[in-house]
């Protein structure tokens, strides 16, 4: 018999991009469809690493982007083995952002991206089967970001470096790096996104 060896999906995209709204509609649409579905967020704010994190977005510390990196990769690595365990039980594994983000976000404050890639490599990252990239224009970006709350962090509330974040994603898709790439256009309502983001998830189940 068989072996089912679960999907790893991730979704990314400029703050603001819909992310965690389209990872949570996807999840509920799996699960209305009888499948074993688990779900990752990054950065993970409940967890010690990504309490320091969200401390630095906030502009409490300022790191090195080499501690940058190395925040972000720890805060993925500390779920390699329940992410490994979850596939290996047939689950789909449903996450927002991965080390893809950090690729395009510390990739572009000059983090090399092929020793980001060794060292993904080295530690045995866990490699998705799809990223879903929601393409946003900064603009829609910022105006959704301060209808969700006021206080933006240093990320959310840079015009010029959200465009430049959008242009080092569209790079890692066009070099296909880390996985395999789909561009969805997030800027239409919910709704339409998840209609596509289904017929993109369905072939791959």
């Amino acid at each position: 018999m068989k072996e089912t060896f679960g999907k790893f999906i991730v979704f990314e995209g400029i703050d603001g991009a819909g992310v965690e709204t389209q990872g949570k509609l996807l999840c509920n649409y799996l699960r209305k469809q009888k499948r074993s579905v688990e779900r990752l967020y990054y950065p993970d704010y409940e967890g010690p690493i990504g309490r320091l994190i969200h401390q630095y977005l906030h502009k409490q510390y300022e790191f090195s982007v080499d501690v940058q990196f190395l925040l972000y990769f720890a805060d993925f690595i500390k779920n390699r083995e329940k992410i490994n365990q979850w596939r290996k039980k047939g689950k789909i594994v449903i996450c927002d952002r991965f080390f893809s983000s950090t690729l395009a976000y510390q990739g572009l404050r000059g983090f090399p991206i092929k020793k980001a890639l060794e060292l993904a490599r080295t530690f045995k990252l866990p490699r998705p089967d799809l990223i879903i990239y929601l393409r946003v224009s900064p603009e829609v970006s910022m105006s959704r970001k301060y209808k969700e709350k006021k206080d933006l962090d240093r990320n959310e509330a840079d015009k010029k470096f959200l465009k430049k974040v959008g242009d080092s994603y569209e790079k890692l898709i066009k070099g296909r790096i880390f996985s395999k790439w789909a561009v969805i256009n997030g800027e239409r309502s919910i709704e339409k996104v998840l209609k596509d983001i289904k017929k993109i998830v369905k072939p791959k189940l």
